[in-house]
């Protein structure tokens, strides 16, 4: 019989104050479909103007712990609580000027992340992303569903607040609610502003950190193609034989977190390729398990190439 501790699902808002984080968890358990009698623990993470009302939860087994310091959350007062309060569920309500990675760091092994949603106030959330962009993207990057509150259609433009969303993530449902509660779902297309049914498909150099991403997200549509892209190539030691590295420095929202995005191309005269040289590279993309990474992934085959100088913006980005 196995000792594994049982998974505790977490329910998990974020976003910033006055963005409706209280508003809409008190409204969930007031809701007798999610609260049930499920022993919850609440923790709260950012005390706004507005407070929970327990008396109204639609099950008195909600015990709430308040968080007022984010070194307070910490592996063993995460324990202590769910252990306090038997809970079989935790429900976040998260400060947004605190990085989600100090949670994550924090949640024991056996919670799991189940459902992510980031709430905004629309009147503010541009000037946020403006001032504070790296705790937006923060928030933005793995949220399932974002929603802008107070959200006018007269006076606010929703492909700005669209773009800022999708350039953290393609796969966020987009929600924005006006101050009579009438729900607007985001139906704008992003269409790729590549073609992928092209004999060859042609990456625009302002396009890798969108092609990158999308082909992570979506591999299955990227196998067998063949693509051109202007690249860096390295040359690393480690490698196995006929293979080097290409790839660009991807920035997603600030100087601090910008990374090479790399893709491994194997070639039989790979030995001939300068290292850190620009190039802009044909080759075909296929979906194999590689030594090099101990994983399955993309790995191009080599078609031809042509020295290049490195673009005008060198290090790529989402918009």
């Amino acid at each position: 019989m196995s000792n594994k501790p049982k998974d505790v699902p977490v329910y998990l808002f974020t976003g910033f104050l006055e963005g409706g984080k209280t508003k809409f968890i008190q409204e969930t358990l007031e809701d007798k479909r999610f609260c049930n009698g499920e022993k919850t623990l609440l923790l709260v993470c950012e005390e706004g103007e507005e407070e929970y009302a327990p008396e109204q939860f639609a099950s008195d087994t909600v015990q709430i712990r308040v968080v007022e310091d984010q070194n307070g959350l910490t592996r063993e007062n995460l324990e202590k609580w769910l252990a306090e309060t038997k809970a079989e569920r935790v429900v976040v309500e998260y400060n947004g000027m605190w990085m989600l990675d100090v949670l994550y760091n924090a949640m024991p092994e056996n919670w799991m992340v189940y459902q992510e949603f980031m709430f905004a106030d629309s009147a503010t959330f541009l000037s946020y992303n403006s001032n504070m962009r790296q705790l937006v993207y923060d928030k933005l990057k793995s949220a399932e569903l974002v929603v802008f509150n107070r959200f006018d259609e007269k006076t606010m433009d929703k492909m700005a607040f669209h773009k800022i969303v999708r350039g953290a993530s393609r796969r966020a449902d987009i929600a924005y609610e006006a101050k009579n509660g009438k729900v607007v779902y985001d139906d704008i297309e992003d269409p790729l502003p590549f073609d992928l049914n092209a004999p060859i498909v042609e990456i625009g150099d302002d396009d890798f950190a969108l092609f990158y991403r999308d082909m992570a997200d979506e591999p299955k549509k990227y196998d067998g193609k063949t693509v051109r892209f202007k690249c860096r190539a390295l040359v690393r030691k480690k490698l196995p034989a006929n293979c080097f590295v290409v790839g660009r420095h991807v920035m997603t929202c600030c100087v601090e977190d910008i990374q090479f995005a790399a893709l491994v191309c194997q070639w039989d005269k790979a030995d001939t390729v300068k290292d850190d040289s620009w190039m802009i590279l044909t080759a075909k993309v296929s979906f194999k398990f590689h030594r090099a990474y101990n994983r399955r992934g993309p790995v191009l085959s080599y078609i031809s190439a042509e020295s290049c100088e490195a673009p005008e913006q060198p290090v790529a980005t989402f918009y």
